[in-house]
């Protein structure tokens, strides 16, 4: 492996680390803030974190001229899913979670098939089923929702993982229509900040009586600066050093951090059947993404 090649690598494992982190510090904070409180504060910490940085490169006309558009990215990138995440990580695994997170390039393909008439070839149509077969599965009978927790409850936070999925896939088609030319960084830092001014109303209204403890505190500070400000750093270095179709593939690994850190810090159960789906999904959504082809799996 080459330096260059290396030097990607170890950054694609930190962002997946990161990432995968980020269920359990939202998890840790959604119990006492709630789920519109919990997105805003982490959305909000993402915003103080990243405008300095853009006031640096000098980027705020970008953003004055870029504004609509920046609001709709929040929307659809971090107000929806991250307050959809709150609310089902109350009542499911964060491993789980992570899982059907692993679904959001699937749900980008399919809607560019239907949006932008990318009709994707047999193999990705394979893909596309596969992926929802993974799902499904999951939702039958691998997933368990938390002691207390019923079965309605389980499946309307299976329903909210899927809907941040595909508000992903949203997102990412519309950037890539109506953002082409405007930088990363103003991206980033335009969408938190408009997606903390939508979270606003919301969080004020359901604000916790009880004052949550410090240690929600720290992890939403954490969610907000690490696994949201340093996180899109790291993302778009990595899309400049190995280029997009590599660096969406972290998605896949995101799994993997999010199940260790929530069997090794909460004590939730890793089942095989859990693991079983978690490839399925995995391998559905490399097929319906091209990151795999039906050429390579024949050729091996």
């Amino acid at each position: 492996m080459s330096e260059r090649e290396g030097g990607w690598a170890a950054e694609f494992l930190l962002l997946a680390a990161i990432w995968g982190a980020s269920f359990l510090f939202m998890r840790v904070g959604a119990l006492q803030f709630g789920a519109f409180p919990t997105a805003a504060v982490r959305v909000t910490v993402a915003a103080l974190f990243l405008l300095p940085l853009l006031v640096w490169r000098r980027g705020g006309p970008e953003l004055r001229r870029h504004w609509r558009q920046l609001l709709v990215v929040g929307v659809l990138n971090s107000v929806v899913p991250f307050a959809c995440y709150a609310y089902a990580l109350q009542t499911v695994p964060t491993g789980l979670t992570a899982i059907l997170n692993a679904t959001s390039p699937m749900f980008g393909a399919l809607i560019a098939w239907a949006w932008l008439g990318e009709r994707p070839d047999r193999w990705r149509i394979a893909g596309l089923l596969i992926g929802f077969v993974g799902v499904a599965m999951l939702a039958g009978d691998g997933a368990r929702p938390r002691p207390g927790a019923t079965v309605p409850a389980l499946l309307l936070a299976i329903g909210a993982c899927l809907v941040s999925a595909c508000s992903y896939g949203l997102a990412a088609n519309h950037a890539r229509q109506r953002m082409a030319g405007v930088s990363p960084l103003a991206v980033a830092t335009g969408s938190q900040i408009g997606a903390a001014l939508m979270l606003a109303p919301a969080a004020a209204t359901t604000w916790p009586a009880a004052p949550p403890d410090l240690h929600a505190w720290l992890a939403l500070l954490a969610v907000g600066c690490l696994c949201t400000g340093v996180a899109f750093i790291l993302y778009f270095r990595l899309i400049g050093k190995a280029g997009p179709a590599k660096a969406l593939t972290v998605t896949f690994v995101i799994p993997v951090f999010a199940l260790a850190f929530g069997w090794l810090f909460l004590g939730e159960p890793v089942t095989p059947w859990m693991l079983l789906c978690a490839a399925v999904v995995v391998l559905g959504t490399a097929l319906a993404t091209g990151v795999v082809s039906g050429r390579s799996l024949r050729r091996r």
